[in-house]
């Protein structure tokens, strides 16, 4: 575990913050690359001083961003279409593309932000939101501020732990199951107070 978190500090303290960028961007597309190997990689460049929170932070955010926003306008402009054709190849089968649009269809646009906090569903939810032509400002507000609580929470934790490692795996599963937890009480008060407005 040390020598992969090694590693991969080394790789994103010589890439620097145009590194986080461009990683983050390719997390946020089609590419199964996860966050964690960036962003917890940079929380303990920030712990060694070398990085500064607040950029590094901002550098993650925007690389999610400028990902999600490629995945949106390739549902906007091509539509579904494209993603049949050509999503099998990372992994995006015709019944998990209907998952998503079904997700975004019943939770609406809340569900851009909700979903930026939970694993193996953040890279995917800009697809239904681009073909629901969802509003791009919105969509873009909504993405950042979900993608920032995701990067804060990984940087937070490679900077509380870049003494010991070990512990990050352990820390990060309990960290998953407590955003879900947030995630689900989250759409439930937005889900009650639409409720009580119509």
């Amino acid at each position: 575990m040390d020598a992969i978190v090694n590693f991969l500090t080394d790789m994103v303290a010589s890439w620097g913050y145009t590194g986080i960028v461009l990683l983050m961007a390719l997390e946020s597309s089609f590419f199964p690359f996860p966050s964690e190997v960036v962003m917890i990689p940079a929380g303990i460049l920030v712990a060694q001083g070398q990085m500064s929170a607040v950029l590094a932070v901002l550098s993650g955010i925007f690389g999610s961003l400028l990902g999600a926003i490629f995945n949106y306008y390739l549902c906007y402009f091509f539509g579904r279409s494209l993603v049949e054709k050509y999503g099998k190849f990372v992994g995006i089968s015709e019944k998990k593309m209907k998952k998503f649009e079904d997700f975004f269809e019943k939770h609406g646009e809340i569900s851009t932000f909700s979903c930026r906090l939970l694993p193996a569903i953040r890279q995917y939810i800009s697809l239904p939101a681009g073909l629901a032509k969802m509003n791009i400002w919105r969509f873009c507000v909504f993405t950042s501020l979900g993608a920032g609580i995701w990067v804060a929470i990984l940087v937070a934790l490679g900077m509380l732990f870049s003494a010991n490692k070990a512990l990050i795996d352990e820390y990060l599963h309990y960290i998953v199951i407590i955003l879900a937890l947030f995630v689900f009480v989250l759409c439930s008060i937005y889900f009650y107070k639409k409720r009580v407005k119509s």
